[in-house]
């Protein structure tokens, strides 16, 4: 399978009517396809938005003619896995063949906001899967019902359904790696180091053979953040004002409040990107590092430049990054 590289629409950064501005720039220049980011609020304030990804991405989807999905959707607290389904099979109806639905158990940042208790990342897991197993049951097409340990359905179908999307499940844990092999279509993973998304790579495999797929035919889809501009000082820069985030060494996901993001993105110093993000002025250091994680086996890396400076990324890399990278 042909790894694609496509681009990561961040829509906690740029207002709806510009990213799909630059979804059709990055298309143009020859990025395929488009992984649009789904939050309720942005990581720190600075960054300035977040609209709804369903919207965004219907409006992607006429703008451009490559695959697009959410990276990732939490079917669990703010919205109900059969609105989850409604808005995915929509999706696929109009734009055939194109969308992907990324599911993931959640961040406080953007679930919390319904109220109610937020609990530990255990049961958020148990959570994700029963309402996948809700979506499946509606993707079928069948009228369905459920009742289980955390949400109810009552008896009824998609009316609009042409054609079922693949599920695809955000994880960069083993355990959970090794039940998407064996449960949905695909994995998506951030970048992580080679040594990490290998043994993640691996245990979504063996899931997979576990229930007869073939591992090398699923898609395996890497979110990939970097930092380039035309000087190492500006890609220093856009790191620690636009993505600070990024430089945290600690778990994100029972966080609240951009504004304590914020306060803790004060102790964020450029060297906590080593290891985390390539920040770089040399976009041949991107492509290398780009290639390692297509020559790890990913079908799939959609990459964020964290800067403003998005048309000169996307132009750059149209010309310097993307067809020296062997797929």
């Amino acid at each position: 399978m042909t790894a694609q590289i496509g681009y990561a629409a961040m829509s906690e950064q740029f207002h709806p009517t510009e990213l799909v501005d630059l979804c059709r720039a990055a298309e143009a220049a020859g990025f395929t396809g488009t992984m649009a980011a789904d939050h309720f609020q942005p990581w720190v304030p600075a960054q300035g938005h977040a609209p709804f990804v369903w919207n965004l991405l219907t409006a992607v989807g006429a703008a451009t003619t490559t695959d697009l999905g959410p990276g990732v959707t939490c079917p669990s607290f703010k919205m109900h896995p059969a609105m989850v389904a409604q808005a995915s099979a929509t999706l696929a109806a109009m734009y055939p063949g194109r969308h992907w639905l990324g599911l993931g158990s959640g961040e406080a940042l953007n679930e919390h906001v319904v109220g109610g208790y937020w609990p530990e990342a255990p049961d958020r897991l148990r959570r994700m899967w029963e309402a996948v197993e809700i979506i499946r049951k509606l993707f079928s097409g069948k009228e369905v019902k459920h009742r289980g340990e955390f949400f109810t359905l009552e008896k009824t179908r998609l009316w609009t359904l042409d054609e079922a999307p693949p599920i695809y499940i955000a994880t960069a844990g083993p355990i959970t790696a090794k039940r998407t092999g064996r449960e949905v279509d695909g994995i998506i993973t951030p970048g992580a180091t080679l040594e990490k998304v290998g043994g993640i790579l691996d245990r979504f495999a063996e899931g997979a053979r576990e229930a007869g797929k073939d591992p090398d035919a699923m898609p395996k889809i890497l979110q990939l953040h970097l930092s380039w501009a035309p000087t190492h000082e500006e890609a220093v820069a856009n790191a620690m004002t636009e993505w600070p985030n990024g430089g945290m060494k600690f778990p994100k996901g029972d966080i609240r409040s951009p504004y304590d993001f914020e306060q803790m993105a004060r102790l964020v110093r450029p060297e906590d990107f080593e290891g985390r993000m390539l920040v770089s002025a040399d976009p041949d250091a991107h492509r290398a590092e780009i290639q390692r994680f297509v020559d790890a086996g990913f079908t799939h890396v959609y990459l964020h430049n964290v800067g403003r400076n998005q048309r000169e990324w996307i132009d750059v890399f149209s010309r310097e990054v993307l067809p020296a990278l062997v797929r």
